[in-house]
C-alpha cells in the first residue's frame, strides 16, 4: 500500500508542479520577449540573436522559478488531497504521516541536484554566452549598412535615417534624416548621401548632397530652411549599457577561490537556491494542511508569503555579506533557519495558542 500511495502522491505533486512552473515560465518568457525585442530594436541586433537571447535568459531565471513552482505544486496537490478528504482516509487507515513525506523528499532531492547544477554551472555559462552574443550583435548592428526602404535609428533613437534606394557603390538615394538635439529638431532631405562608420562603431557620419535642411522647435513658428550642396551629420552612438553584470557570468569555482566579499556573496547566493528548494519542499507538506470546510486554495497565499519572505531574506543577506555587515563565515544559512521557524509558527502557532487559552479558561 505504501508503494501505491507513494506513486499516487508523487504523480499528483509532479503534475501540479509542472503546471505551475509552465505558467510561470510563460509569464517570464512574455516579459523577457518584450525586453529582448526592445533592446534588439534599439541596438539593431540581427534577427537570429533574439531567440538565442530568449533561451539563455530563460536558463538564467529558471533557478528562481523551480523552487516557487515546486512549493506551489506541493501545496496545491496536498490541498486537493485534504479538501477531497483523501488524506483523512489515508491517515484513518493507519498510514503514518512520515510515509507521505517519502515521495516528496525523493522528488526534492532530484530537483535539488538539478537546481544545484543549473545554478552553479549552467546559469553562469548562459550569462557569459549572453554577454558574448549581445556584444557581437551590438557590433554587427553598429557596422551594418543602411538598408533601402527601412528606417534606421542611431544614438539611442536620437537620429533617424531613411533611404529610398541604395546604389551598388553604397550611395544612398532620396535620403531623409531627422535628428533631435534637446528640444530642437533638425530635418534634412537630400538627393543622395554617403554613410561612413568609425573603427570603433561609435560615430556614424552621414554626408548629404544637394538637399534642404529644416531646423526649429516643434509647436513654434520659428523655423529655418536652408539649401545646401553638402551637409555633414555626425551621430554619436552610446556605448552598450548591459544590465547583466560580469559577476553573474563568473564560474562558481572562481568565486570559491576569491577572497572578495562581493564575489563570496554571489557564491553564497548560488548555494542558497538549491537549499531553498529543499526547505520549501519539506515545509510545503505541513503548510498545505487544511482544516475542515477550508477551500483547497486556502493555503496558497500563505505559501506565496513564505516564498517572498524567504527570497527577500536571501537577497538582503547577499547584500549584507557583500558589505561586511554579516560575517562571510555565517553565509546565508541563517535565512533557512528563519524561514523554518516562521513556517512552524504559522502551522503550529494557532494550535498552541488554542491550547493555552483552553488551559487558562476556568
Amino acid at each position: 500500500m505504501g508503494t501505491i500511495l507513494g506513486r499516487y502522491v508523487l504523480r499528483e505533486v509532479i503534475a501540479a508542479w509542472l503546471v505551475v512552473t509552465g505558467v510561470l515560465l510563460l509569464l517570464l518568457l512574455a516579459q523577457q520577449l518584450a525586453a529582448v525585442l526592445e533592446r534588439a530594436a534599439v541596438n539593431q541586433f540581427p534577427q537570429g540573436v533574439v531567440l538565442q537571447l530568449l533561451w539563455l535568459g530563460t536558463l538564467q531565471n529558471l533557478s528562481i522559478l523551480v523552487p516557487v513552482g515546486l512549493l506551489l505544486g506541493v501545496v496545491l496537490s496536498f490541498g486537493r488531497l485534504y479538501h477531497d478528504s483523501e488524506m483523512a482516509a489515508v491517515l484513518a487507515c493507519g498510514v503514518a504521516p512520515s510515509k507521505v513525506y517519502v515521495p516528496v523528499v525523493g522528488l526534492a532531492v532530484i530537483v535539488t541536484v538539478f537546481l544545484a547544477w543549473l545554478t552553479l554551472v549552467l546559469a553562469p555559462q548562459a550569462t557569459e554566452r549572453t554577454l558574448m552574443l549581445r556584444s557581437a550583435a551590438l557590433r554587427a548592428g553598429q557596422f551594418a549598412p543602411i538598408a533601402a526602404g527601412k528606417f534606421r535609428t542611431f544614438g539611442g533613437q536620437s537620429a533617424v535615417v531613411y533611404a529610398e534606394a541604395v546604389n551598388a557603390d553604397g550611395t544612398l538615394r532620396n535620403v531623409f534624416v531627422e535628428q533631435s538635439i534637446g528640444s530642437r529638431v533638425e530635418v534634412a532631405v537630400a538627393d543622395r548621401a554617403r554613410h561612413t562608420v568609425t573603427g570603433d562603431g561609435l560615430t556614424h557620419t552621414i554626408i548629404l548632397y544637394d538637399g534642404e535642411r529644416f531646423e526649429g522647435i516643434p509647436g513654434t513658428p520659428e523655423w529655418r530652411i536652408m539649401r545646401f550642396e553638402e551637409h555633414t551629420v555626425p551621430v554619436e552612438v552610446p556605448a552598450a549599457n548591459d544590465v547583466v553584470k560580469n559577476l553573474d557570468a563568473q564560474p562558481s569555482l572562481a568565486l570559491y577561490k576569491s577572497t572578495d566579499l562581493v564575489k563570496r556573496a554571489e557564491l553564497h547566493w548560488r548555494v542558497a537556491l538549491p537549499m531553498m528548494c529543499v526547505v520549501l519542499t519539506l515545509l510545503a507538506v505541513p503548510l498545505s494542511r487544511l482544516n475542515p470546510r477550508q477551500g483547497r486554495y486556502a493555503r496558497v497565499w500563505v505559501a506565496v508569503v513564505v516564498y517572498f519572505v524567504y527570497s527577500n531574506l536571501i537577497s538582503a543577506g547577499k547584500v549584507w555579506i557583500a558589505h561586511g555587515s554579516v560575517p562571510e563565515s555565517v553565509g546565508l544559512w541563517w535565512t533557512h533557519a528563519a524561514v523554518i521557524l516562521l513556517t512552524l509558527a504559522i502551522v503550529f502557532g494557532p494550535r498552541l495558542l488554542a491550547r493555552v487559552r483552553h488551559r487558562a479558561s476556568p
